[in-house]
């Protein structure tokens, strides 16, 4: 699927979203300035709903919220991202306490919460939109990023996983991030909200960040969650989005 250019992208508006600056779980603010010990990183898995639950349940993580980013079009709406003419994909902004939650427990829900071979979609959901994609804001996190993309390449490849031959994700610098509508912020846990989900996970675990993660980094970034964590809460095969929408209390 050919992606627009500059030139061809829609040109967008000058006026920022506006969404409520309170997260709906956790009560805590969706926009900065973020002060240490927060940090943020973005993740583009396809549909951003069931991504975004998937965030804002692990503990650490401080708020969440859902947007566009990696595209052209300045400050664009849902249905121009969905068009295809902005070269934007759908992706869920994190912000967690790195005293909390490690960079490397991140990426393992990224990895594990979708099917990185399928080019541009996850499921009945097709279109630029819905790549995979990690967006990282330093050299670690790239750093990270494109080592963990190694590492659970060859875990897939060795266990015959995934749709596609080969990982399609995209590594990004930080690109700007817009918000998406309010009514799109923490859809699934709002009442009257549709509970859908395209995401196709493989079931093929990610491996622990201490046999990946670079030597300089590995203090650093060990993984806070534990193999226990991810045996009960991580993603499951045929949908992401299930249990309740409380940030997980663990152990």
């Amino acid at each position: 699927m050919e992606r627009v250019t500059n030139e061809t992208a829609l040109p967008g508006r000058k006026q920022a979203m506006q969404v409520e600056n309170k997260h709906f779980v956790t009560g805590n603010p969706i926009k900065g300035p973020f002060a240490a010990p927060l940090e943020v990183a973005i993740f583009g898995t396809g549909c951003f709903w069931g991504t975004e639950k998937g965030f804002w349940r692990l503990p650490g993580v401080y708020s969440t919220a859902v947007g566009y980013c990696a595209g052209f079009t300045e400050n664009p709406t849902y249905n121009e991202v969905c068009s295809g003419k902005t070269g934007h994909n759908e992706v869920v902004h994190v912000v967690y306490d790195q005293s909390k939650i490690s960079y490397t427990d991140l990426l393992r829900l990224f990895w594990e919460s979708h099917d990185p071979t399928q080019a541009n979609g996850q499921g009945n959901d097709r279109g630029t939109q819905y790549r995979s994609g990690i967006y990282y804001y330093s050299e670690d996190q790239k750093t990270l990023a494109e080592a963990s993309m190694v590492a659970y390449g060859a875990a897939l490849a060795a266990s015959g996983k995934g749709e596609g031959n080969s990982i399609c994700t995209e590594i990004v610098a930080g690109p700007e991030f817009f918000y998406a509508e309010d009514y799109h912020q923490q859809y699934l846990a709002k009442p009257g909200n549709r509970q859908y989900c395209s995401a196709m996970p493989t079931s093929q675990n990610m491996p622990p960040a201490a046999g990946w993660a670079p030597e300089a980094l590995k203090a650093t970034y060990s993984s806070v969650l534990t193999e226990d964590f991810w045996v009960k809460y991580g993603p499951k095969q045929g949908c992401t989005i299930a249990g309740p929408n409380a940030q997980i209390v663990f152990p």
